[in-house]
């Protein structure tokens, strides 16, 4: 309980209301009465209203800070591997070195999917977009477990927990070797986890695939900083399907299906479809010309953040792991050398810099993976692989206390009552 309140007039009519203080972040005024009084806020896109409330994930965007259970995004990207990090979400601590082994060992035996969902892969056309047949395997993966589902069971829970993290790497790799019409490559136990992706990824049966230990570093640390994101539209999904009950496969689905919106997930692919539209070196001081001039439509992509108003945190590791991997690969590509030229100019350009234009962790994962040689269309796939554990530990947290269904109201705007047309 709170002694604070807050007073809403409407018209003659005084309205109190709850003021409650998190550990972080604004004080918020609790409006749930609201409805008995007989009105309701109006927040197009929820900006200004807390959904829910959650222990797992803090930002404050203001001064560039992302905390996940209180630690700082950038230490735990330097000491921690993605695992770690997922047990970090999950259970609300960093595990002690048997924990952490015991949590790896568990996830590395959960590796493998169900063979008969081969089956589900061959019924998507080859050129179907590797996340259209993701949201269909994981949604399917409901069909293989459905004897423990229970949400109500917290054993069944963390299975299938260690279920997901598990085989999300592997149904990623197969939606890549099904559009290439490649066999599928079986994960391997003896590898950690971003090894065992890129060797599934880019592996054959053929030859014997040697993992480049920086480029797995660098996946790892993809992984590490698109693990959770707060209430963004993807875990707001995830949170408001489990408010129904329904399945957390069926959940983690329908976040997928929000991630893949091009506002969302796919942001990464919109740079290198930018890089793609400068074409050449030649051309980038007029795109930069176009970036500036207001009525231009042309933006570049990968610059800046909604969130994030002077840097973005996540952007300081991912720039220092790019460029290990552009000097580890050597690479000479016309897209990649645009992107080195851009960062350049938005860290030395007085309009970039007066504006917050900084480049954020899209433009550098973006650059990282093309760099790797994996395709845009597989992109928001991985973005997904390692968003899955901030969706289900916001959906852990929800189903493990109290809550109710979700239902948003509306500013009714269309036709009052009339009677149908007679004759």
């Amino acid at each position: 309980m709170t002694d604070r309140k807050a007073t809403l007039s409407v018209g003659e009519q005084s309205i109190e209301l709850p003021v409650y203080s998190g550990t972080e972040g604004p004080d918020v005024i609790d409006v749930r009465s609201l409805v008995q009084e007989g009105v309701f806020t109006y927040d197009p896109g929820f900006v200004s209203t807390a959904a829910c409330e959650s222990k797992i994930t803090y930002i404050d965007g203001a001064n560039g800070i992302l905390l996940h259970r209180g630690y700082p995004i950038q230490e735990l990207a330097e000491n921690s591997d993605y695992l770690e990090v997922c047990y970090l979400l999950l259970n609300g601590e960093l595990p002690t070195k048997e924990q952490g082994e015991v949590f790896k060992d568990t996830v590395k035996h959960h590796t493998m999917i169900h063979d008969q969902m081969r089956h589900f892969f061959s019924g998507f056309r080859r050129d179907a977009h590797p996340m259209a047949i993701m949201c269909g395997v994981v949604g399917a993966l409901s069909a293989f477990y459905h004897d423990q589902m229970d949400v109500n069971n917290e054993e069944q829970r963390q299975i299938t927990a260690h279920r997901l993290v598990a085989k999300m790497p592997t149904i990623a790799a197969w939606c890549y070797k099904y559009a290439n019409g490649q066999p599928f490559i079986y994960p391997r136990n003896d590898l950690n986890y971003s090894e065992n992706f890129l060797q599934m990824m880019f592996g054959n049966p053929c030859e014997e695939y040697k993992v480049n230990p920086i480029l797995a570093k660098a996946m790892d640390k993809i992984f590490i900083l698109h693990a959770d994101h707060e209430q963004n539209a993807s875990t707001s999904t995830v949170r408001l399907a489990g408010s129904t009950g329904a399945n957390p496969y069926a959940c983690i689905a329908s976040g997928i299906a929000a991630l893949w919106g091009p506002a969302h997930g796919g942001a990464n692919e919109a740079v290198l479809d930018m890089l793609a539209e400068i074409g050449d070196e030649s051309n980038i001081e007029r795109f930069i010309e176009k970036a500036k001039d207001k009525n231009d439509p042309f933006r570049l992509m990968g610059f800046g953040h909604r969130v994030y108003k002077n840097f973005d945190p996540r952007a300081k590791v991912m720039r220092e792991t790019c460029h290990e991997v552009l000097n580890e690969l050597g690479i000479d590509d016309p897209l990649l050398r645009i992107a080195q030229r851009l960062e350049k100019i938005a860290l030395e350009d007085e309009y970039f810099i007066e504006r917050k234009l900084f480049p954020n962790v899209d433009f550098y994962s973006g650059i990282i993976l093309k760099a790797m040689g994996i395709p845009t269309s597989m992109f928001t796939v991985i973005f997904a692989l390692s968003r899955t554990i901030g969706w289900y530990s916001h959906w852990n947290e929800m189903v493990s206390g109290s809550f109710r269904i979700g239902r948003p109201r509306q500013l009714y705007t269309g036709s009052n009552q009339r009677d149908y047309p007679k004759g």
